[in-house]
């Protein structure tokens, strides 16, 4: 069976698409909260490691009395002794700058002096120069809400030291330690500070977020992998098997045989899973099993109305034949003869569009109420020995309306039945003629209905063939020349065309239903 192509995304892809999404909501989740939790532990561990260089240069600031330095403005001997020991402070932690600053005027923002500063040896070496007591800090080296809170340290003499974060388009996030510096009357005079870059912080960072999704998008790639597995085999395999059996069993209504086939091969499916899928295949496989049965009864009733309909038909014709004493086995022999002409014209490719299955099915169905009407006719008319008068002559054309007017009545309490509508164009209409000379209406070649027109010249085969009280039966050889005579004058063309054509056929008819028929020489 072909495969059906789904208009919409198939549960598969949804599936893998929803979690995806969920992993991924999930992976941003984490990888946030753990950037933060990352970032907020290494910053206070920088800023305890800030706090520790701040104290140790400290302690050996306040072993030379810088504080007094600052206020006197003076640089005594012991001021270079101290930078190489702040120096060596720098050289062996991780700050970025070590440096001690004043305010020329504690009011003036922009009056920021450098006290000291340090540097590695790395640094000297590449052309780094020191910067001594009293030299101004460089125009924008702080940020002005960075020197408010250095300011306001040193205004309030601040005794703890403190810790900034730093930003600036030269240097990018630093983190900023301070401690105020006393003179020896306890006065503050200065601060000093570290710096320590955090750049290399969000760099790190950057490298978690991006080792984070890494991992994360082979986890989701190994999770959804799985799960589309799980889902192929639990889902989407019992699900593409039910749809497929279903659409297989509904190609097949119709064919009983086909359609038990069809749902038994879903039962072998042998879905035994306990949740929706499986109430889906129990439900289907049932449904398709009860809609089997049902139209196995519907067929068997079918069946059984149609026999019944048929024996009825029989039933009503037998009644008529039996009244008439001149007509026996006619029936029979007429829907012979009818079916072997409606073969013959569409084997002949005549009338396309009128010959289908369906039609010949109820033309040769319905062959037998063709006189049905005679059930009107009077005996001393219908069994009359001699020639009819003019006026039972006309009483016995009457048989064709009143056929007309019986099966009519039959139509309309039986709705749907086509093969009504031809008994009752056979009934009304068999004795009209082509040439328009015919009764009850006079109708003129193809305004005669097809089935009424081969039932004109079965009726009249029959009548010459077989043996009638006002006259022996003739041969068929001149029954057939009679029916030739009658060619596009009385009888259709193209149905005197295939009777000529299917005399072996006729002999067969004749020697299974005339009784007491000797096969001329050269009929056979």
């Amino acid at each position: 069976m072909k495969r059906k192509q789904h208009k919409g995304l198939s549960i598969k892809i949804v599936a893998a698409l929803y979690a995806a999404i969920a992993i991924i909501v999930l992976t941003a989740v984490v990888v946030f909260i753990g950037y933060r939790l990352f970032e907020k532990h290494v910053t206070s561990d920088y800023e305890k490691y800030a706090v520790t260089v701040l104290e140790n240069a400290y302690i050996i600031t306040s072993d030379y009395s810088f504080g007094d330095m600052i206020a006197s403005r003076e640089m005594p001997s012991g001021y270079e002794d101290m930078r190489e020991r702040l120096n060596k402070i720098k050289e062996n932690s991780d700050i970025e700058y070590l440096y001690a600053i004043y305010f020329d005027d504690v009011d003036d923002i922009h009056s920021l002096t450098y006290a000291i500063n340090t540097k590695t040896q790395e640094e000297l070496k590449a052309g780094g120069n020191y910067t001594l007591l009293g030299t101004p800090c460089e125009e924008g080296s702080f940020e002005d809400e960075t020197v408010k809170v250095l300011q306001e340290a040193v205004r309030k003499g601040k005794k703890e030291s403190g810790v900034l974060d730093g930003y600036s388009d030269e240097y990018g996030h630093m983190l900023n330690g301070y401690k105020v510096i006393f003179d020896s009357n306890g006065d503050p005079v200065g601060l000093l500070c570290v710096e320590i870059d955090m750049n290399d912080i969000t760099v790190e960072l950057n490298q978690y977020v991006r080792n984070v999704v890494i991992f994360a998008a082979i986890f989701t790639v190994i999770v959804i992998g799985i799960y589309v597995t799980k889902i192929e085999y639990s889902v989407i395999y019992p699900i593409t098997g039910i749809t497929r059996a279903s659409d297989d069993f509904i190609s097949k209504i119709g064919d009983q045989d086909a359609m038990d086939e069809s749902a038994a091969g879903l039962k072998k499916m042998d879905i035994r899973s306990k949740n929706e899928v499986g109430d889906l295949y129990r439900t289907v496989s049932r449904m398709e099993t009860d809609i089997s049965g049902q139209f196995r009864d519907i067929r068997q009733y079918t069946e059984n109305i149609l026999k019944m309909q048929n024996g009825l038909m029989i039933l009503m014709a037998d009644m008529v034949e039996i009244r008439d004493s001149d007509t026996g086995a006619h029936i029979q022999k007429t829907a012979a003869y009818v079916s072997l002409l409606l073969d013959g014209l569409k084997r002949k490719g005549l009338h396309p569009d009128i010959l289908t299955p369906q039609y010949i099915e109820a033309v040769i169905k319905s062959a037998p109420l063709h006189d049905i009407g005679k059930i009107k006719i009077p005996d001393a008319v219908l069994n009359k020995t001699g020639e009819l008068t003019k006026e039972e002559y006309e009483i016995m054309k009457t048989h064709t309306t009143s056929g007309k007017a019986i099966i009519d009545k039959a139509i309309t309490d039986v709705e749907g039945e086509d093969y009504l509508v031809e008994a009752r164009n056979m009934a009304a209409y068999h004795h009209e003629r082509w040439d328009g000379t015919g009764y009850p209406e006079g109708l003129k070649g193809e305004q005669i209905p097809l089935s009424a027109r081969v039932m004109a010249v079965a009726d009249v085969l029959d009548a010459l063939t077989s043996p009638r009280v006002y006259k022996p039966a003739f041969p068929l050889s001149k029954a057939l020349r009679i029916i030739e005579e009658g060619k596009g004058v009385q009888f259709d063309p193209d149905c005197v065309e295939v009777l000529k054509e299917s005399i072996p056929q006729v002999i067969e008819i004749l020697k299974k239903l005339n009784p007491g028929y000797v096969e001329e020489e050269g009929e056979s």
